[in-house]
C-alpha cells in the first residue's frame, strides 16, 4: 500500500492566510514579492506596475502596488482595504487576505483574518514589537487562528544580525504565549530585497529554518472538519410544487462543519423537534452521505415547520439553546457599543434582535489586563459583553467551532455592522456572571 507523501497531500489543499502589520513594516512589499517571485502574476500586471513605479520615479517595480489597487492607498502609500488575492503554486492553492495596518483599519484585519488558517504578522526589524503588533496577536489569538507566522522584516536594513532577530522573536513569542496562542513560527526576511521570501537568503546563513513560502507550503492545514459538531444552517427552503416534485420540501444550506448521512436522527432547532433525513441532494443528485463546506438540500421523514435561520443538527450532539449570550467583542464601528444597545444579532442565518446588557471588561493589550465595567466600546476595543436576545439561539463555543460560535450585531437603523463576537470564553478571564435578579426590566 502506497503512502501520502506530505507534499502531495498539501498540493491538494488551499490555505487561507491573512497578513497584519504596523504601517510601513512591508506588508503589500512581501505579498508583491511573493506573487513576483513566485511567478503568480500575469505580465500585464507587471508591466502596470512597472509603469505606475517609473511615473513615481522609482528605478525598479514597486511591488507594493501588486496589491495596493485604491488610488488612495496609492497615493498615500498605504493598505486602507482588505485585498484578496488568489495564487497557486505545484504545492498548495492559497486564498491572501493582505490586511492594513493603521489602527484605524484594525476592523478590517479582523475580516480578513476571521477565516483564515494562518496569520502572517510583520515586524520591522528596527522597531520591533509595537503596540499595533500585540493588537495583531491578539486578533490572532481570539480569532482561534491555528498559525502564527511572525516575519521580522527589513533585515537588510539593521545589517541582518541574528541578535536581533533573536530577540524580536523571544519578546513575541513570550508575549503570544500568554494569549494561548498555540503555534508561533519566527522567519527573517527582506522583503524588498528577497531574502528568505520564495528563495534562501545568503546573507542570513545563521537561519536555517524555511523560507516564507516553503512554511505555507508545508505548514498542516486541517480542513477535516467532518469530526466537529455537526451543523446545518437553513438558508433557504425550497418547494417546487410542480408536476414532477409536487410533494418536494428541502431545506437547503452550506454545511459549516461535520457530516450528515441519510437515516440519521437530527434536531432542528430553535424547536427542538426531531425527526430523521430522508434524503440528501448534492448538486441535483441523490447522495448517502454529506460534509462540511458541501451545499446540500436535505430532506426531512417528518412534516416538520421549519424555515430559514433554523439549524439542523444530529440529535446526539444538539448545542444548547440561550437568550444570554457571553462573548469576547471586537467593536468595529465609529460609534460606541454601549449598555443598553439595542442591535440585531445575526448568528449565522438566523437574525433576532438583541439587547447589550452588560460590558463587565475592555482589554488593554499593553498588558493583557483588564479594565472593568467601562461601559462602553470604541472602534477597535477589544472586550467582553452579556447579551440578550429575543429569541432562543443555538449557538456553540467559539473554541469548538469558529463558524456556528461567531456572530456580528448590526445596527437595526441603518443596517451598519457594529461589532464582530466570538461566543464563550477567550484568553482573558470574563468577569463574574451577573446576578439575573439585576435585570432591568426589558423583558425578552
Amino acid at each position: 500500500m502506497s503512502t501520502i507523501t506530505t507534499e502531495e497531500l498539501a498540493a491538494t489543499t488551499l490555505l487561507r492566510f491573512a497578513t497584519a502589520g504596523s504601517v510601513d513594516d512591508g506588508k503589500s512589499t512581501l505579498v508583491g514579492r511573493l506573487l513576483h517571485d513566485s511567478k503568480s502574476i500575469l505580465t500585464d500586471q507587471l508591466e502596470a506596475v512597472e509603469r505606475a513605479s517609473a511615473s513615481r520615479g522609482q528605478e525598479g517595480p514597486d511591488l507594493a502596488l501588486l496589491t495596493d489597487g485604491l488610488r488612495a492607498e496609492r497615493e498615500q502609500g498605504i493598505t486602507i482595504d482588505v485585498a484578496y488575492r488568489y495564487f497557486a503554486t505545484a504545492r498548495r492553492r492559497f486564498i491572501l487576505a493582505d490586511t492594513p495596518g493603521h489602527v484605524q483599519y484594525t476592523r478590517n484585519m479582523v475580516t480578513g483574518a476571521s477565516t483564515a488558517e494562518l496569520t502572517v504578522i510583520l515586524v520591522d526589524a528596527r522597531n520591533g514589537v509595537v503596540e499595533q503588533t500585540r493588537r495583531h496577536a491578539a486578533i490572532a489569538a481570539l480569532l482561534r487562528v491555528p498559525h502564527v507566522v511572525l516575519a521580522v522584516n527589513k533585515m537588510d536594513l539593521v545589517g541582518y544580525e541574528e541578535s536581533v532577530f533573536a530577540s524580536i522573536a523571544e519578546e513575541f513569542t513570550a508575549y503570544a504565549g500568554e494569549l494561548g496562542v498555540p503555534e508561533v513560527t519566527a522567519i527573517p526576511i527582506s522583503a524588498l530585497a528577497g531574502d528568505n521570501v520564495v528563495e534562501p537568503s545568503a546573507n542570513m546563513d545563521w537561519y536555517g529554518g524555511p523560507t516564507f513560502l516553503e512554511h505555507l507550503e508545508t505548514v498542516p492545514v486541517s480542513h477535516d472538519l467532518a469530526h466537529c459538531h455537526a451543523r446545518l444552517p437553513v438558508q433557504y427552503v425550497i418547494r417546487p410544487q410542480t408536476a414532477e416534485h409536487r410533494d418536494y420540501r428541502g431545506y437547503a444550506g452550506q454545511i459549516a462543519a461535520g457530516t450528515f448521512r441519510v437515516g440519521e436522527q437530527v434536531t432542528v432547532l430553535p424547536s427542538g423537534r426531531s425527526t430523521r433525513i430522508a434524503g440528501i441532494d448534492l448538486l441535483g443528485t441523490p447522495v448517502d452521505v454529506a460534509w462540511t463546506t458541501q451545499s446540500v438540500t436535505v430532506l426531512l421523514e417528518d412534516d416538520l415547520d421549519v424555515s430559514r435561520g433554523d439549524l439542523i443538527v444530529p440529535s446526539k450532539d444538539a448545542p444548547p439553546t440561550t437568550q444570554d449570550v457571553e462573548a469576547t467583542v471586537c467593536h468595529v464601528a465609529d460609534q460606541p457599543l454601549t449598555v443598553g444597545h439595542r442591535v440585531l444579532l445575526k448568528h449565522g442565518t438566523r437574525t433576532v434582535k438583541a439587547i447589550v446588557k452588560d460590558i463587565p471588561s475592555r482589554l488593554t493589550l499593553d498588558d493583557l489586563s483588564l479594565h472593568p465595567h467601562p461601559g462602553q466600546l470604541l472602534a477597535n476595543d477589544i472586550g467582553r459583553v452579556k447579551i440578550r436576545t429575543a429569541e432562543p439561539l443555538p449557538v456553540d463555543s467559539y473554541a469548538d467551532s469558529r463558524r456556528t460560535g461567531s456572530f456580528i450585531l448590526i445596527d437595526p437603523s441603518d443596517g451598519t455592522t457594529l461589532t464582530a463576537g466570538m461566543v464563550g470564553e477567550s484568553f482573558a478571564s470574563p468577569e463574574p456572571v451577573k446576578d439575573p435578579a439585576e435585570d432591568d426590566g426589558w423583558d425578552f
